[in-house]
Parts: structure tokens; C-alpha cells; sequence
């Protein structure tokens, strides 16, 4: 049986960039917890919040299969399964149908994701980072103005443009619970995600970036490893913190880690349709904040992912030096 830390872990992001840090993280600490994006309304997530008026549930749903018990591998497929048919479920998970029916049972979307965590024996926590109805917009380098997360994250404008600035509309602020575990932390961890429709939908919420600066835990910024279409093309490793950077405040983040293995050339084939490249360390080693922690942090086959494995390594070498 594995000794488990007792240091209290934050991760902060969206999407499936950050299922694998939780997926690793697990198994060596107690103590984590999950604060995911309000922000996504593609797919099934979209019509359940329009047709219901609930909040979004498809990141929260990819947060609790990350962190559920491993015995209950079956559950974790459940809730996750896709329908292909059927009038009115077809492209419905059934785990996001399962969150709207625990948020009318129980009367509110933070008690319905606590339920769900019961029923997954979860090993740790998600919180939504806020408990207000909010949508993200961005201004293109052109001044065209793009709403809502799904058209920014699968482009239908030029996604060549870059992007020149994101925001909410409304403003919604930062979920207390949210705020108390950043301030408890003994390390945070932001990303890896999507960087315009995954991560900093997270900074723009009222009060994260205050409770960041106030906080006692060190931080830590998980770079890409692949560039995205219509978000970060041609970027390389420092203008993915660049850009955080400019969102969050500089002198905030205490580490930035890239990894530093290249794939066989092989396993970048399938990105070229997608127009998706390797993100190329371009960040010297210095003293100033935030230090480089450069490592080999990929799946040694298949998609190229963080490995569950080599992240949480990472991070237990990093509470123990």
C-alpha cells in the first residue's frame, strides 16, 4: 500500500487537461481537490444549461472520473459514457445527465456534485470555481468578437486570428469554498488546458486572483505539451506563461514546468489535420520567479498527454525537497 502525503493539493483548470494531474495525484495524497471552469457550454453541457438553467456540468463530470476510486472502475465508465442514439440523448453523457437530475433532487448544483462524489467514493474533491451563471467572449486581433467557450474552442471564425483578449459577461465571483481551499493549500496547481477556454475563464472569476496572492502555497504552472487551433498557434512554451501572466500578475507563479521529451515523429502525425504542434521549450534557467522545472512529463505512447504518473512524481519530488 502506498504511504499517502498529507499535504493539501489545489488544482485549478477545465476540460481534459487536468484529468491526468488528478488521475496521478490521487494515489500519493489525501488531500486534493479539484476547482474546474464554469465557463464551458458545448455538446451535451451546452443544452443542459439551456435547457435546464443549470450550471455546467461536463468539466465537474471529468474532474469526478479523474479523482474516483479505482475499484470502482465500471462507475468511472458510466459516468462517462457517451449515447450515439436515441431522440433527444443522442451526444448526451450519461454522467452530465446524472448531475442535472442530483442538482433537481437536491436542490442546487454545489449539493449535486457533492452527492455524485459520494456515490464515486471521490479522493478529493471538485469544486465549481463559481456558483454564478456566467459566459466567455473573446476579442479577436481583427476586433471581431466571438461568444461563448464552444465557438472559441472549435473556431467557425479564421482561426488564424489570434486572440487579443477574453473576459465574462456577467461577472461572477469566486465560489467561498473555492476561495477557502486556495487559502488552506500547501501547493497549487494550474493547468495543463486549454489556455483561452480552459484556464483563464478561472483568473477572470472575481476574487481567484486575490485569493492566489494571499495564499501561503507555492504555485505551479503545467505548460502544454501541444499547441491548439484557434487559441495558441505557434506558441511556444513562454508565451503560454506570457499570456497567463497577463491575466494573473506576474510574480504570482513560484514554478513553470515544460516538459522536455520529444515524441517519435510517428505520434505527431495525427495532430497535423488538426494543425496542433509540440510546444518548444524556449525558457533559460534562472533564479527569477517562476523557476523552470523542465522534466519529461509525456505519455510514453498513444495520445500525446501529461503521464499521470511522471506528474505526480514531479510534484511529490517537488513537497519533498
Amino acid at each position: 500500500m502506498i504511504k499517502k502525503e498529507k499535504k493539501k493539493i489545489v488544482v485549478i483548470g477545465g476540460g481534459t487537461g487536468i484529468f491526468s494531474v488528478l488521475n496521478g495525484l490521487k494515489n500519493y495524497f489525501d488531500d486534493v481537490s479539484a476547482i474546474v471552469s464554469m465557463a464551458d457550454d458545448g455538446g451535451s453541457t451546452g443544452i443542459l444549461r439551456e435547457e435546464f438553467g443549470i450550471l455546467p456540468p461536463g468539466d465537474v463530470r471529468r474532474a469526478i472520473v479523474a479523482l474516483a476510486c479505482s475499484d470502482n472502475k465500471i462507475l468511472s465508465e458510466l459516468f462517462n459514457y457517451r449515447f450515439k442514439e436515441g431522440r433527444g440523448l443522442a451526444g448526451h453523457t450519461f454522467g452530465n445527465l446524472m448531475i442535472a437530475a442530483l442538482e433537481r433532487i437536491t436542490g442546487s448544483f454545489d449539493k449535486a456534485i457533492k452527492e455524485a462524489s459520494k456515490i464515486f467514493a471521490l479522493k478529493g474533491k471538485v469544486i465549481p470555481v463559481t456558483l454564478q451563471h456566467t459566459r466567455l467572449h473573446a476579442k479577436l486581433e481583427n476586433g471581431q468578437i466571438v461568444s461563448k467557450e464552444s465557438n472559441i474552442d472549435i473556431p467557425r471564425h479564421d482561426g488564424h486570428l489570434k486572440i487579443k483578449k477574453v473576459w465574462l459577461k456577467p461577472t461572477a465571483r469566486l465560489n467561498s469554498e473555492a476561495e477557502k481551499e486556495i487559502l488552506a493549500a500547501d501547493l497549487i496547481i494550474i493547468g495543463p488546458g486549454d489556455l483561452y477556454t480552459s484556464l483563464i475563464p478561472n483568473l477572470l472569476v472575481r476574487g481567484l486572483k486575490k485569493s492566489l496572492k494571499q495564499t501561503n502555497a507555492k504555485i505551479i504552472y503545467f505548460v502544454n505539451l501541444m499547441t491548439k487551433h484557434g487559441e495558441t498557434d505557434s506558441f511556444r512554451a513562454s508565451d503560454f506563461l506570457r499570456v497567463l501572466e497577463n491575466y494573473l500578475g506576474k510574480g504570482v507563479l513560484d514554478y513553470v514546468a515544460v516538459n522536455s521529451k520529444k515524441p517519435a515523429p510517428v505520434r505527431l502525425r495525427p495532430y497535423v489535420s488538426e494543425r496542433a504542434y509540440l510546444v518548444e521549450n524556449d525558457f533559460k534557467k534562472t533564479n527569477k520567479k517562476p523557476i523552470l522545472i523542465a522534466a519529461d512529463l509525456m505519455r510514453p505512447r498513444g495520445f500525446i498527454r501529461h503521464d499521470a504518473e511522471k506528474t505526480a512524481n514531479i510534484i511529490k519530488k517537488f513537497l519533498q525537497a
